[in-house]
């Protein structure tokens, strides 16, 4: 298809032409414009796009055109993109010279704000682009995470969950990305502390977890060990040594404890499928 729907305005209510300034509505027109004259928009939030999607696009436009108008505003020697790249890149593909466009002068935070929320009601930006966009706002601009959400439509704790995947280990942002593993899942990962959080994606993505399955792992691994009794000798370091390298690499809570002639090892599970997974890692066959 040519461009994906809008999404439904309960999530983000007012839409583009809220944040559109009324001055500039009587001064729009749709014009044909050569597309050599179009400048990318320096404030595009996004910053992948995918190569397969945009030469499906790219077909659908030599077959029906372009259906809806990108959004420029003019410049001294041409066009300057504030929404639309998609249209634009794949209209090129297409061998086109001229795109339909609304042109509208908008400022520099404007730009963003619309390309912004056009891309999310479009659902076209990643999480880690869409918390980027976010953080440019409020870097550059200097607008608080309320104001963002006013701007966006969103409530404020989701721009603040978003925001919080910036702080993720970078190969969990690049999941992500990637689509690998869901935003849910970075969630999770962010309880853990940063230098631990890339181990543990390593094991999300090798045993396949779910969400909830991701947030049981990360609730264990941070469980604080029981204080052991006052009668129960404390362990020497290097079997807690051992004790913390068993946990981390069966990713399950385990506990050792010393007798007078040896001693044991207690190794937790929480479902069938988790006894599964350790006897094959423990054993190398399924039980």
């Amino acid at each position: 298809m040519t461009d994906r729907s809008e999404r439904g305005t309960g999530a983000l209510g007012r839409g583009l032409s809220s944040l559109i300034p009324q001055r500039a509505v009587s001064n729009s027109a749709i014009v044909d414009v050569q597309l050599a004259r179009i400048r990318p928009n320096p404030w595009q939030p996004r910053r992948h796009i995918d190569d397969a999607g945009l030469a499906e696009l790219a077909a659908s436009i030599r077959e029906h055109g372009v259906l809806q108008p990108v959004l420029v505003t003019e410049t001294i020697d041409g066009y300057q993109l504030i929404a639309g790249e998609r249209r634009v890149r794949a209209s090129r593909l297409a061998g086109l010279e001229r795109i339909p466009a609304l042109v509208r002068q908008l400022a520099d935070r404007d730009q963003l704000e619309v390309a912004l929320v056009e891309n999310v009601q479009r659902a076209d930006l990643d999480p880690i682009e869409e918390a980027l966009a976010y953080r440019q706002l409020m870097d550059e601009f200097g607008l608080t995470q309320e104001q963002v959400s006013d701007r966006v439509g969103k409530a404020r704790a989701t721009i603040a969950n978003t925001l919080r995947l910036l702080d993720l280990h970078a190969d969990i942002q690049a999941a992500i990305v990637d689509g690998r593993i869901t935003e849910g899942h970075g969630r999770a990962l962010a309880g853990l502390p940063f230098e631990g959080q890339a181990q543990v994606l390593r094991t999300v993505l090798g045993q396949s977890l779910s969400v909830r399955q991701t947030e049981e792992l990360v609730r264990r691994l941070r469980e604080p060990k029981p204080a052991p009794a006052t009668a129960a000798p404390r362990l020497d370091p290097d079997l807690e040594r051992v004790e913390t390298h068993l946990r981390e690499r069966l990713n399950t809570k385990v506990s050792l404890s010393r007798s007078r002639t040896g001693g044991r090892i207690v190794i937790e599970y929480y479902s069938d499928e988790e006894l599964n997974r350790l006897y094959e890692h423990l054993i190398g066959g399924t039980a």
